[in-house]
């Protein structure tokens, strides 16, 4: 990288600069994917110059980060885009690991020991800008390009100094003074701040953890520990699969077959609500010992033939807590957290599947399989709005509602509850996604939306809410929560932070309104 500065300086700062832009005061507006789109270009710009063509199977990582960084910008649910922004980094640093090592090989614990590893060890290499910077100049200190970069050091050290300047002149004169007010008074210094942090802070993590990478500091070999000898894990696991066959029965004759009697003072949803964050705590408990016994274990036919009763024992543990959790909904309506172990049940389905194939196959990529089977799931729940189902699902279920008629199911169908619903207060906090469900029920309640755009004081949503009458958690008043809520989240909405979610919430807004 220092042979390559004249390339690697200035993209570097014009990818920082850039993503400054897209990022500043702006976590999921229509530049975020722009801004990956950038990040992917910086990388493939990056692997030419160092001579490194793009690995088979890249594509995948690059499809699904920028299918993530699009769906961020389409939702307004903070828990999603974080969840989003969480998948990106991580699909990022498999990939650039893919790029830069042999990882064939490498398992779950080695993908995420080296991503940990590489996050530390570029710190070591914060300050090889300048050192890269220092050589490369003095082997090219008689070219033609000089100047310019004598000019760019220059800005770069006059701008501290001009403030420092500014502020003693404008101490000791006072006409210089007022002048400099009027200049000033439409920059705010906090906000210039945030923005050479934001350069500086990129400029220096990106060209450190590009030349990290280069330095190749970790080990690409992956050792064969499976040496240990198999009997106290046939032991263990065998113990806990005739606990888990007797449970199984149990779950296939009474919960399956509906011939369970259930004890004395219980009902299903109690029930239900009981079972389902156990199971899947044993189901991820199992997952983790399965795959201890297949990585430290010598190779034994009965370990074998134990795990893969396990694993099915574990399939009959998924489908319970997921019909538990299906009863449950069915009594207490939807959350986002129950939709979250629903999707989590059904992803540790398929990974299940795929222990199952790896038992009997060494060969078969469990950790790719697993990576493609989170990442498609997942951009599938990112996509599908879950704050707008629950709304629209919950409201069929508020007593005289009109969506009780439509296409989902209010009580007597699929729901079982013999109460309306109620939460307001947690249908209040859900984000813009919920308003093209929210808003018509808003508006046929009685609600003045109007208030939304009012100037007249006495009018606007915050008078409406300091009225003691209004409760977050009542009927006729957690709408206007919401609606202000919303007014904050678009108060600064433009062509940079637009967001889809945002605006179909405004133009929904707007419709009901004029």
């Amino acid at each position: 990288m220092s042979k390559h500065f004249g390339f690697f300086g200035p993209v570097t700062f014009l990818y920082a600069v850039f993503y400054a832009f897209c990022m500043f005061h702006n976590g999921s507006g229509v530049t975020f994917p722009f801004f990956i789109a950038a990040s992917l270009l910086y990388m493939c710009f990056s692997l030419s110059k160092l001579g490194i063509t793009l690995k088979k199977g890249s594509a995948f990582y690059m499809v699904s980060m920028m299918l993530l960084a699009v769906a961020t910008f389409c939702t307004d649910d903070g828990r999603i885009i974080a969840f989003n922004k969480t998948g990106i980094f991580l699909l990022m640093m498999s990939l650039l690991l893919d790029q830069y090592y042999d990882t064939s090989a490498w398992k779950l614990g080695k993908y995420l020991g080296s991503i940990l590893v590489l996050c530390c060890t570029s710190l070591t290499e914060l300050f090889k800008p300048f050192s890269d910077g220092a050589a490369y100049f003095k082997e090219h200190e008689d070219q033609k390009n000089k100047p310019v970069w004598y000019v760019l050091l220059g800005l770069l050290v006059a701008v501290p100094v001009l403030c420092v300047v500014i502020l003693l002149l404008a101490g000791a004169d006072a006409v210089f003074r007022s002048l400099a007010d009027r200049i000033l008074n439409g920059i705010n210094f906090g906000n210039v701040m945030n923005i050479l942090f934001r350069i500086a802070f990129l400029f220096l993590a990106a060209y450190a953890l590009t030349s990290c990478l280069c330095a190749k500091r970790l080990k690409e070999e992956v050792k064969d520990r499976r040496r240990g000898e198999p009997i106290p894990a046939i032991t263990v696991t065998a113990l806990l699969s005739l606990i888990y066959l007797l449970f199984s029965g149990i779950q296939i004759f009474g919960l399956f077959l509906g011939k369970l009697k259930l004890p004395d003072g219980y009902t299903y949803a109690e029930y239900a609500r009981e079972g389902f964050f156990q199971l899947l705590a044993v189901s991820i408990l199992n997952l983790v010992i399965v795959l201890v016994c297949m990585s430290f274990f010598r190779e034994s036919k009965i370990l074998k033939g134990i795990l893969t009763i396990m694993s099915f024992c574990t399939f009959v543990m998924i489908v319970s807590s997921a019909m538990r959790m299906i009863i449950y909904i069915q009594y207490y309506y939807l959350t986002f957290l129950r939709i979250l172990v629903l999707w989590a049940l059904m992803v540790l389905f398929l990974l299940f599947a795929g222990v199952i194939a790896s038992i009997f196959r060494d060969s078969f990529p469990l950790f790719r399989y697993g990576v493609c089977v989170v990442t498609v799931l997942y951009i599938g729940l990112a996509f599908i709005h879950p704050d707008y189902i629950i709304a629209r699902v919950n409201l069929a279920n508020v007593e005289g509602s009109e969506a009780a008629g439509d296409s989902v199911s209010g009580r007597g169908g699929f729901f079982r509850s013999e109460e309306p619903y109620h939460d307001w207060r947690y249908l209040a906090d859900l984000s813009a996604d919920a308003a093209p469900a929210i808003l018509p029920y808003l508006d046929r309640e009685g609600y003045n939306l109007s208030a939304f755009y009012a100037k007249d004081p006495e009018t606007t949503l915050e008078q409406i809410l300091a009225k003691d009458s209004i409760r977050r958690n009542r009927e006729d008043g957690f709408g206007y929560y919401y609606l202000r809520q919303l007014q904050l989240k678009t108060e600064n909405f433009g062509v940079r932070t637009y967001n889809i979610s945002r605006h179909m919430a405004l133009l929904n807004l707007s419709k009901r309104v004029h």
